[in-house]
């Protein structure tokens, strides 16, 4: 049985391979850190804002339904440093909806804001969480997690909702319930929330 209690993998003959939940994020944390290069470089730049705001919020989803939870099982002490990152991704989806209604003069300030928010989100999970999971988790387990995080943020929210609930179960119940309103929201309007999309 899986630490994390998760079902297992199906059979696949040899050795299990893929994306773990370690790369997947490292990947996406890459390419956040990219986007918000990109937004700090021109703040007026509104479409490149919304998929930098769609793009944290999915991910920020995925981290609370998945990440966080296997942090909290398998690392010792993952209570509070799950806690700890719970209280930073609710202030940076704070900072975010910010973003999303600053005027244009002060833009430039909330982007940097913004950027400085997804490193400093970045650097603690490059250097606690995700170390301390690759040593914990058999990567069998941290696949499947990786499998759960991806599928998860598809069905995440594409604007930051701070005052939903930020841990299971009742974040897996009202994030894909929140995104079907923002994704009907950003069809309406055109929105471009995939970094692919610009």
């Amino acid at each position: 049985m899986s630490s994390l209690n998760l079902p297992p993998l199906p059979p696949m003959g040899g050795e299990t391979t893929g994306r773990n939940v370690v790369d997947v994020i490292t990947e996406e944390h890459r390419e956040l850190l990219e986007l918000c290069d990109r937004l700090v470089a021109d703040p007026e730049d509104k479409r490149l804002a919304g998929v930098v705001i769609a793009e944290l919020s999915r991910h920020l989803s995925a981290e609370e339904q998945y990440l966080y939870p296997a942090v909290r099982r398998t690392v010792p002490g993952g209570d509070e440093l799950a806690d700890r990152e719970l209280a930073e991704d609710r202030q940076l989806l704070v900072t975010l909806q910010q973003l999303q209604k600053t005027p244009a003069a002060e833009r430039a300030r909330h982007t940097a804001a913004v950027a400085e928010a997804v490193r400093r989100h970045v650097d603690a999970d490059a250097e606690e969480l995700l170390p301390v999971l690759v040593q914990m988790v058999p990567i069998e387990d941290l696949i499947r997690v990786g499998n759960r995080f991806e599928t998860a943020e598809e069905a995440a929210p594409t604007r930051p909702h701070p005052s939903t609930p930020s841990t299971p179960p009742w974040n897996k119940v009202v994030d894909p319930a929140v995104a079907v309103l923002d994704k009907l929201r950003d069809a309406v309007t055109g929105r471009t929330t995939y970094s692919k999309d610009l």
